[in-house]
């Protein structure tokens, strides 16, 4: 499949198509302020459950992650964010429950470090997931443990400037289709295959060793930010990708 270009600015207008993806990017370590501002948005369960985080700045990324989902839907449906509602799929993927009047509206949000990313459709479901960069001096017992065998070799073969940027290539790409899927790792990671080579288009090679429930999905490369590595899930194709930096000042 040949792989869009990825350009990431402010929309001109927002408008959502039955064939458009739209993945929004925001950056999630924020001022006091803000963040109180956010947390006023959220729902009883989202308060407890980030209340229940140990560490203060995870404790404030989830705020700001989860109040920022509710203005990205809450634009979409043109309601208020505080009365964006959600229910649980039964691996715990969340959706919006049809109080609030969403249709088929189809989204899923990822956050690493200080970067969150959100995709939205209106009827494909869509994974997405990000990854902040760093040094993994056991990423090959990783691999080794979680990946196809067909990946290990892929990995172990590549030169060493190069393997950092693969194993999280092969990590975003393998965690975003499972949450398309909605199974979250009741998937086994081994059980399909994708592209990890940097410079490679990302692929969904295999699943369950066929290329045939492979070509129904569409995966691609994402790159916020230099230093993250991300990707997209979606079943089928012809589709038009457009990507949103939310700034600052909409907060």
């Amino acid at each position: 499949m040949l792989q869009p270009t990825i350009l990431w600015g402010p929309p001109a207008e927002l408008s959502l198509s039955s064939d458009d993806i739209q993945v929004w990017c925001a950056i999630i370590d924020q001022p006091l302020s803000r963040i109180q501002q956010l947390a006023k948005l959220l729902a009883a369960d989202e308060i407890a459950r980030a209340e229940s985080f140990y560490f203060e700045q995870h404790r404030n990324r989830f705020i700001v992650a989860r109040g920022l989902l509710r203005k990205i839907l809450g634009y979409y449906l043109d309601i208020e964010p505080s009365l964006v509602q959600f229910c649980y799929g039964h691996r715990g993927k969340p959706a919006l429950a049809t109080t609030s009047g969403a249709g088929t509206l189809q989204f899923n949000v990822s956050h690493s470090q200080g970067l969150a990313l959100y995709a939205v459709t209106l009827t494909r479901p869509v994974g997405i997931d990000v990854e902040y960069i760093r040094p993994m001096p056991d990423a090959e017992q990783i691999a080794s443990r979680f990946f196809a065998a067909s990946e290990n070799a892929t990995l172990r073969a590549l030169p060493a400037s190069q393997k950092e940027q693969a194993f999280f290539n092969c990590w975003t790409r393998k965690e975003s289709y499972i949450k398309a899927c909605g199974d979250g790792l009741a998937i086994p990671l081994d059980e399909f295959e994708v592209s990890l080579t940097p410079g490679e288009p990302a692929r969904i090679l295999s699943i369950e060793g066929s290329p045939e429930l492979a070509a129904r999905w569409s995966l691609i490369e994402l790159t916020p930010a230099s230093d993250y590595a991300a990707a997209l899930a979606v079943v089928g194709d012809g589709f038009c990708i457009n990507c949103w930096q939310w700034s600052s000042s909409d907060l």
